[in-house]
Order: structure tokens, then sequence, then C-alpha cells
């Protein structure tokens, strides 16, 4: 199925973990090197780029990644020697070879959920949620030009995360209880229906239900946020591999365990359910890790000796 998928393997073992792609076969991730770990933009054929070098023993963390044009930002994470972790924002342009720029240490105590979501680019602004001062309570939106300048600050009463731009989620999506959906360009607000036991996950275009039985889950469906064209993608024995639901709203990553678990290599197999096709495709059998972030979807495969990459770009599934 999709035999003009666009696909790339990357080798690399435990020398290289990527953690954004810019296509299938460029990607942005660390390598150790030394007493040091390194941020590097690395192309398939091509020199690695050195973006950023920290100190292993601060324990540096990048995340949040997201792209506008040829500009990338990030989220920068180290902790002091007091175990105290700092955040700073980052923006580079992989085009150009220029040094990646310090966008602002003002950032509060940011929140990430391996969201594709977790920092959005809308209006010339770069966007993140930051725990209120008030604690959980309240949630901070904060934004700052990606030009560089000022950062503003908003107050949302609740726990909120980012969704695509302009909606907010309740963090505690993917747990029972009220789920919500609010914009934050008209105040708007829907209210998922799901029952007590449902687990829903949402985005503005669709929701992920986890329909719970007595003794664990018994299947997944999806389904509009308002309830609607609600449909069964999943049996008990799938999970969620990504926390987006509906990736370019039309494809639900799941993973299921195919053989022994107790073997050296992974039994589980990677599985895409198309909304188009109303089908499940198995994408890869002995998966580890599965990522993905905007049209590009990646996974391990290997131990640690033989770590492999794959990638994905769901744009070409016809």
């Amino acid at each position: 199925m999709w035999p003009d998928a666009e696909r790339a393997d990357i080798a690399g073992g435990l020398r290289y973990t990527p953690l954004y792609f810019l296509d299938a076969k460029t990607s942005l991730g660390t390598a150790p090197d030394g007493t040091d770990q390194v941020l590097q933009l690395s192309a398939a054929g091509g020199t690695p780029r050195e973006l950023r070098r920290l100190p292993a023993g601060s324990t540096p963390q990048f995340g949040g990644f997201v792209r506008a044009g040829d500009e990338v930002a990030w989220a920068e994470s180290v902790s002091d020697a007091d175990g105290t972790a700092r955040t700073t924002m980052w923006v580079a342009n992989v085009a150009s070879g220029t040094p990646p720029r310090l966008l602002t240490e003002d950032t509060g105590d940011v929140v990430l959920f391996n969201s594709q979501y977790d920092m959005v680019l809308a209006g010339g602004r770069l966007h993140w949620v930051s725990v209120s001062p008030r604690g959980d309570t309240a949630t901070e939106i904060r934004s700052i030009p990606l030009a560089g300048g000022t950062v503003s600050k908003r107050t949302e009463p609740g726990a909120w995360a980012l969704s695509a731009w302009p909606w907010l989620v309740s963090a505690g999506s993917g747990q029972t209880g009220p789920v919500q959906l609010r914009s934050l360009d008209t105040g708007q607000v829907t209210n998922v229906p799901a029952s007590a036991t449902e687990l829903a996950t949402c985005s503005p275009a669709w929701c992920r239900v986890l329909v719970l039985a007595g003794d664990g889950p018994s299947r997944i469906d999806l389904m509009r946020p308002d309830g609607t064209d609600r449909r069964r993608v999943a049996g008990g024995a799938a999970t969620a591999s990504v926390i987006d639901v509906a990736l370019l709203d039309r494809f639900e990553v799941l993973s299921q365990s195919s053989g022994d678990q107790s073997a050296p290599i992974s039994s589980q197999q990677l599985l895409l359910y198309d909304l188009k096709s109303k089908q499940v495709v198995v994408v890869a059998d002995g998966v580890g890790i599965v990522q993905s972030r905007g049209a590009l979807l990646w996974w391990s495969t290997g131990d640690n000796e033989t770590t492999a990459w794959h990638t994905l770009d769901l744009r070409t599934l016809r």
C-alpha cells in the first residue's frame, strides 16, 4: 500500500537521536561528543551542522520544535548544580547557516507534553504555555515575536495545553472527566461528550476515545469533538503511539504487540488507521520508539547496538 510514499532509513545506533524532522531525510537531533551534548542539523549524505553544544552534566533537554519557513524554534532546558531547571527559547535559520539566536530567557515554568503543539508559531509569534504562579488553577499563555522582543503573558483559568492555533485543550485530556476546547480568538468553548468509562484526547478536528472495560481498555474510537462521526479504529490490544490525534486530520498512529514480549528485539507493530480509507495498515514490525511532528512520522528498530531510525512523510500517502 502507498507505493509512492516518501520514506528514509537512518543508521547511527546510539550516536544520534533525531528529535525533529524537516523532511524525510533531514532532521535536528542530539549526539554525544565527549563531555558535551550537541544539537545538530543532519541531512542524508551531508556533514552535520552543529547548532548548540552544552555540557552533558547540565542534563540538557531540547523540545517543542516548531517550524515556519526556514526558521525552526525550540525550547532548551538545563539544570543547575542544585537541580533547578532553567528554560530558554532559541531560533535558527536552517537554510542560511547563521548561528542560532536566543529569543528569550523569560519563559516561566514551561510545560511540554511531547506534542507537535507544545510550541506554536502563529501571527509571527512563538507561543507556549507555562504554569501560572497561581498554581494549577491557571495557565499562562506566553508569546514573543519570532524576530525578538518582549514576552507577552495571558492568564487563562484552568489547566490548558496548546493545540492547533488558536485553540487550547484541557491539560487533563486523556483522563476521565470533562474535556474542553477553547478558542483564544473568540472564547468559544466546546465541551466534549464522554462517559465516565471513556478517556478522551482531542484536537479541534478529532478526538481519540479510549473505551474502558472492567479489566482494562476494550477499544479505541475516533469522533468529532461534538461527538458526531464516531467510529471504532482498534481493539483493546492496540494503544496510541503518539499523543497527537489523527495526524493531518487523517492518520491515527497505533501500536500493538505481535509476539513474544521477552524477546531481545521488540515485537511491537506500528500501525496507521486511515480515516480516508477506513483501514488499518501495518507500517513496520519490531518497532521501539515512535514519534511524530506535523506530517513526519519516525520510529526506531533494533537493539542498543544496532538502533536505526526510519521516517515516513504522511503527506505522500495518497
